[in-house]
């Protein structure tokens, strides 16, 4: 009986053994990121006069890019702003150290993506970080900051939150909730380009949040994972439409030139870069946007050079060579992109507290 005893024992050692071997295998061999959910496709059309409906968007794990490190989306096809994912990418880390989030998706859906990520974890939510302060990144500030979140971004950033610029009818905007407003705050330096301003060691990770040049805005960041070999580079780069710069916000076309550039040299071969909105790359994929940027600039210079209107620029169609290759190339989206530039490529002022102050268009 002793006998059959201790082989039992020696049995479900053994079988203790190869579970826990499986397990570490499991982790060596599993291969990330995973994609969850892809974003849409498209084409899409919304009817006039379309409200976006916030009761029917989710928010959903999207993508897993380590077993502690989630990319958090919204649905398809229901919001026009972003109509292959509802609102920017969201990204939390999690463990016994809690949550650190990277943006916090749009206002209407706060709740939604505390439900998504007490999906996978009961952790308390420690750390925001916002990549810029547009509302598809920073609308649910205020709601985690509640949840007791230190909400962390350049201090041109907290600038622009604090004045907003002036509606499109020339009206003053309205003053902002002061919850939403990051509190602990750091600058871009030239000299340190490329640099982390913080550095956290949390849940088995260093996240660095690097502050970026003025690219897509004034107040940029991205979000290194250096583990997972992971970098958030937010909205100065998107495969599902043509490039945005916030110029009203500081942001410039040349300026998202130089975060590409930068981008190469922070990011490896190998480094997954997870923008705000379209599909996940690595860095090679970025040569052939830089190429479009570049090309167009010098398009549109030329033409503007030779005395051409904005409204003669945009009859060149400038985007065809590319239009094939570019998902969610409505004609809103290209005449937004040409007139940037066309904007851009003379009497471009400098940023001054955060803001660039477009001259007026003859």
């Amino acid at each position: 009986m002793l006998q059959h005893m201790k082989a039992y024992a020696w049995l479900l050692v053994g079988a203790v053994a190869m579970t826990a071997m499986s397990a570490a295998v499991w982790a060596q061999t599993a291969r990330y990121p995973i994609t969850v959910v892809e974003p849409g496709k498209g084409p899409y059309t919304f009817p006039a006069g379309y409200q976006t409906p916030w009761d029917k968007i989710q928010i959903l794990v999207t993508a897993k890019m380590s077993p502690n490190l989630f990319v958090l989306h919204g649905s398809e096809g229901l919001d026009p702003a972003h109509p292959d994912a509802s609102g920017g990418r969201a990204m939390a880390l999690f463990g016994v150290d809690g949550v650190l989030l990277v943006d916090t998706e749009n206002k209407q859906v706060g709740e939604k993506t505390l439900a998504a990520i007490r999906s996978f974890t009961t952790a308390p939510i420690k750390v925001v970080v916002n990549t810029h302060i547009h509302p598809d990144h920073t609308g649910a500030n205020a709601f985690f900051a509640r949840q007791g979140a230190l909400i962390f971004s350049q201090e041109d950033l907290r600038a622009e939150m604090l004045r907003p610029p002036p509606r499109a009818n020339g009206q003053p905007a309205p003053g902002p909730e002061m919850a939403a407003v990051p509190v602990a705050t750091y600058r871009y330096n030239p000299a340190t380009s490329g640099q982390p301003a913080v550095t956290f060691d949390m849940n088995g990770e260093t996240v660095d949040f690097i502050p970026m040049m003025p690219s897509h805005t004034a107040g940029d960041t991205i979000v290194r994972f250096r583990n997972a070999d992971v970098i958030y580079i937010e909205d100065f780069y998107r495969n599902f439409g043509y490039p945005f710069a916030d110029q009203t916000n500081g942001g410039s076309i040349r300026g998202m030139l130089d975060a590409v550039d930068l981008i190469g040299k922070v990011a490896g071969a190998d480094t997954t870069l997870v923008p705000g909105h379209g599909t996940l790359i690595k860095k090679k994929d970025l040569m052939a946007y830089r190429a479009m940027l570049v090309d167009i600039l010098a398009r549109v210079t030329a033409l503007r050079n030779q005395g051409k209107s904005l409204k003669d620029v945009l009859a060149a169609n400038l985007t065809a060579p590319y239009d094939k290759t570019t998902q969610g190339d409505t004609q809103q989206s290209k005449d937004r992109f040409i007139t940037e530039v066309f904007d851009e490529v003379k009497d471009f002022p400098p940023v001054v507290d955060g803001k660039r102050t477009m001259p007026a268009r003859p």
